[in-house]
């Protein structure tokens, strides 16, 4: 199956990068198409095949990963003309509809919208597929190959894919912001930078996978680490008067509709 790629920027090239790490692409069946030389450069150095513009791009594709930035999508599928007749598109693209993708692109295509996270890249991702797609079921096992080898799948309705984008979408930087916080406060009792630093991102790791691999609840998980009258449960109380919940949860909510607008203003 050949696949190619519309855009190979940071969330495209993590999914390519971690696809060919893994091995369930071979770089001879890859081809891609992207403005910037370096990227180009990047992934023909290992093998893929860059193409000159769209249409050899939609004419050598099977199925074409569209990763480009919603606000130039439009014209980028446009220039795709009639090629992806009979084939199949994958649309990475936040708050870009099914709908819309079909208004933008001409011929009568397949079509999967997902969202992923850049994760990926080091076989971390987190990935929310639309349930309602068209793609045959050979198509709808290679995705899933495809992004389970570079993290975890999860079906669902199209409406709620924007709400995904605001929460594993964008989540990787609330989380970034958590670790270099923790580092921060690490750091101010005396921590050296690299120590704090470490410390907080294993920490984050660490607690993410507890979650994952027990299957607890992340209330039961952290009712195990408040002793009675102990420093983390002073912690802890510490966060609920900053308001730390209300503010994750606000959170993914204004990012969700965010995404939402992204797809209305096109």
């Amino acid at each position: 199956m050949k696949i190619g790629f519309l855009g190979a920027g940071a969330m495209g090239g993590a999914i390519l990068s971690g696809a060919l790490e893994t091995g369930v692409v071979k770089a001879e069946d890859v081809y891609v198409y992207d403005l910037s030389e370096q990227i180009k450069e990047k992934y023909k150095a290992l093998g893929c095949n860059i193409v000159s513009d769209n249409i050899e791009l939609g004419n050598s594709s099977d199925i074409l990963v569209c990763s480009l930035k919603p606000q130039y999508a439009q014209g980028g599928l446009k220039q795709l003309g009639n090629t992806l007749n009979g084939k199949a598109m994958i649309s990475i693209m936040a708050g870009v509809t099914t709908d819309t993708l079909r208004q933008w692109t001409e011929g009568d295509f397949r079509l999967l919208r997902l969202m992923p996270n850049t994760p990926a890249l080091v076989g971390a991702g987190a990935f929310a597929l639309d349930s309602n797609t068209d793609l045959t079921d050979e198509e709808k096992k290679f995705a899933e190959k495809l992004f389970s080898s570079i993290g975890i799948v999860e079906w669902m309705p199209e409406p709620l894919i924007d709400t995904a984008c605001g929460l594993s979408g964008a989540g990787p930087a609330y989380i970034y912001l958590v670790i270099e916080a923790l580092a921060d406060g690490g750091v101010m009792k005396g921590l050296p930078r690299a120590t704090a630093m470490k410390l907080a991102a294993q920490t984050v790791y660490g607690a993410a996978k507890m979650v994952l691999e027990t299957g607890k609840h992340p209330g039961e998980l952290k009712d195990m680490v408040c002793s009675p009258g102990g420093n983390t449960i002073v912690g802890v109380n510490t966060l609920e008067q900053h308001g730390v919940r209300g503010a994750f949860i606000d959170t993914v909510g204004k990012a969700t509709e965010r995404a939402q607008e992204l797809g209305r203003n096109k």
